[in-house]
C-alpha cells in the first residue's frame, strides 16, 4: 500500500507570557501546552539548559520519546506476524544533542536500549535480529537525518 499519506494535528500554544512578551530573553517562560481533540494535554517547556521547567516535557525527550514508541510498536508488529511472542518491553532511549554556533544545534544520536522478553526461548535469536528490520522501516527513524542505533537485550519469561 505505498503512496498512502497521514496527516497529523497538534496545537501548541505558548503559556509562558509573563506580562511583556518577548521583550528579553530572559523575561518571558518557555512554558507552553501541546494538545489534539480526544488525548490528556501534554505540558511542554524548554529543556532546563535553556531556561525552560524541568517537571515539563521538552522538545528532545519528545523526539527521544518519539523514536522509542516508533520502534518498540514497529518491532512487536514484526514480531506478531512472524508468530513471536513478546510478554514485556521497556526501553531506556539515550539521545546525544550537540550546540553549534548561531544559536543552534542537532542531535548527533539515539541509542534505543530495549529490553525484550519473549514468552518461547526458541525465538530469541530471531527476535534480536528484528531489531534491525524494525529500525529499517520505522517511520520516525526513517525521517530523522541522524543515526538511531539500537542495543537491544532479549530475556525469556
Amino acid at each position: 500500500m505505498t503512496g498512502r499519506e497521514h496527516h497529523y494535528e497538534v496545537t501548541v500554544t505558548w503559556t509562558g507570557n509573563t506580562g511583556k512578551g518577548t521583550a528579553s530573553y530572559l523575561g518571558y517562560g518557555r512554558d507552553h501546552d501541546i494538545a489534539t481533540p480526544g488525548k490528556p494535554l501534554i505540558q511542554g517547556s524548554a529543556d532546563p539548559a535553556f531556561r525552560g521547567q524541568k517537571d515539563r516535557w521538552n522538545p528532545e525527550e519528545l523526539l527521544l520519546a518519539s523514536l522509542s514508541q516508533c520502534h518498540m510498536l514497529t518491532f512487536m508488529s514484526l514480531c506478531a506476524r512472524e508468530k513471536i511472542t513478546v510478554t514485556a518491553y521497556e526501553d531506556a532511549a539515550t539521545g546525544t544533542m550537540t550546540e553549534e554556533g548561531g544559536y543552534s544545534g542537532r542531535f548527533t544520536e539515539v541509542v534505543l536500549h530495549p529490553v525484550v522478553t519473549l514468552a518461547d526461548p526458541a525465538h530469541a535469536e530471531r527476535a534480536a535480529e528484528l531489531h534491525h528490520d524494525a529500525n529499517k522501516t520505522c517511520f520516525i527513524a526513517n525521517s530523522v537525518n541522524f543515526p538511531v542505533r539500537h542495543d537491544p537485550t532479549t530475556l525469556t519469561a
